[in-house]
């Protein structure tokens, strides 16, 4: 059978659909990049803010109307907190968080999903990977941390990690089938471990994976600040982990990260930026943060703002304030005006684009490893996108006889070019 598969939202939707396309491939269905072709469609749906509750809906009524004779399976957060508007914008089938990861098994118990009849190996799903360079892998789920902001720890439940030798197991299959680089992907990705009843922890499974697979590159995806200590950042002296950390602040004032229930202060954030800038050399670190959240006076915000431009952040990823079903803070009576919060994140996106050119520039005439995906023809010239170790977008124009497809390279950057550098081969 035909399978569109479509995710929006973090990384763990990404690895989440990747997974689903694997699987339905060993069953011998085919994974369709055009949702016109498809006979059942998978829709990895997000709620994390308001907006992509929003956009959820909206999704789930396109695919409704352009394939009303298929069958529509809806997942992810937007499923779990809003199921009855799921189903009346469309869907046939609703599966939670907690059973995502078996939706072939149950199609196929439904009697929905028919026996394969052929095999592909074209699994560039919307909002999958990147072809075969690199996978997302889900090694976590589920979050028991109180954050008052967070619907996600509503939709995902509690703490799940996947076994060390599953984890090595699906790695090596990556490998076999091409992948260059691994990103290790959770909700709570730092609590991985916790749940085995046994001292394991994240950076056990990260030196096993190093030590037993072959993978080129391997990348952690976001990190809670409270979860590593200096010591953690020794692991990068294996360089196929990559420099790039994503660890959310949410805020830079200690007041709104009490209110916010987050268990780090701007002191304890800063201390661990300096040792990770220490350790690791070329470092990226990008971080989350939210604006307007209810009680956050005009002195909070101004201290945050100050804070976060002090750190120097590679880049943000901004979010205004907007109060999710069941959270503590929808309930918090200071809420703040739209028009404030809108200003406020007008203010955060002028820092982040002041750090962000800065920290790009800082590496024009260096020499950086890049993993080329993908290419578009510009007049004679091919123009190659890829990715640095350190998650910047790298550019690079070559003659047709040059294919870099999953390849590494060391690419020496010569200038800023289209929001990120520009290099040679």
């Amino acid at each position: 059978m035909r399978i569109y598969l479509h995710a929006i939202g973090c990384r763990l939707n990404t690895a989440e659909i990747d997974s689903m396309a694997r699987q339905f491939i060993v069953l011998g269905h085919s994974v369709v990049s055009s949702s016109s072709d498809a006979d059942i469609v998978v829709f990895n749906s997000c709620a994390v803010t308001s907006s992509a509750g929003s956009e959820s809906r909206k999704i789930i009524r396109k695919l409704r109307r352009e394939h009303p004779y298929a069958t529509l399976v809806v997942t992810g957060c937007y499923a779990e907190i809003d199921i009855q508007t799921a189903r009346d914008v469309g869907a046939d089938m609703l599966v939670g968080t907690e059973y995502k990861d078996d939706i072939p098994q149950i199609l196929t118990e439904a009697g929905l999903l028919h026996n394969g009849d052929f095999i592909t190996t074209d699994i560039e799903c919307n909002g999958s990977s990147s072809g075969r360079t690199r996978a997302f892998l889900k090694v976590q789920d589920g979050c028991e941390n109180k954050c008052t902001f967070c619907v996600v720890t509503i939709a995902r439940g509690v703490g799940r990690s996947k076994k060390i030798d599953q984890v090595v197991q699906e790695i090596n299959n990556l490998v076999e089938s091409g992948y260059c680089e691994v990103v290790l992907c959770g909700v709570h990705l730092g609590a991985y471990g916790h749940d085995f009843g046994v001292n394991v922890c994240l950076e056990d499974m990260v030196l096993t994976v190093l030590k037993e697979t072959d993978v080129k590159r391997l990348r952690l995806s976001s990190l809670e600040p409270w979860d590593l200590t200096p010591d953690f950042f020794k692991l990068w002296e294996d360089t196929r982990l990559l420099p790039h950390l994503h660890l959310p602040l949410q805020s830079g004032s200690d007041r709104t990260l009490r209110r916010m229930g987050r268990r780090n202060t701007s002191d304890g954030f800063k201390s661990l930026l300096e040792a990770a800038r220490r350790a690791i050399p070329n470092l990226s670190i990008t971080t989350d943060v939210i604006v307007g959240f209810p009680g956050e006076t005009d002195a909070d915000f101004i201290e945050s703002y100050e804070f976060i431009d002090k750190m120097k952040f590679a880049g943000l990823h901004i979010f205004p304030y907007s109060g999710r079903p069941g959270t503590a803070a929808s309930n918090m009576s200071d809420q703040i005006a739209i028009d404030v919060i809108r200003e406020r994140s007008r203010l955060m996106h002028e820092i982040n684009k002041k750090n962000q050119t800065q920290f790009i520039d800082s590496f024009v005439g260096c020499e950086l490893d890049v993993l080329w995906e993908s290419y578009k023809f510009d007049d004679d010239l091919v123009c190659w996108s890829g990715l640095t170790s350190n998650y910047l977008r790298a550019y690079a124009y070559t003659d047709g006889d040059n294919y870099l497809r999953n390849v590494i390279t060391k690419t020496k950057m010569l200038e800023t070019f289209r929001g990120g550098l520009l290099g040679h081969v």
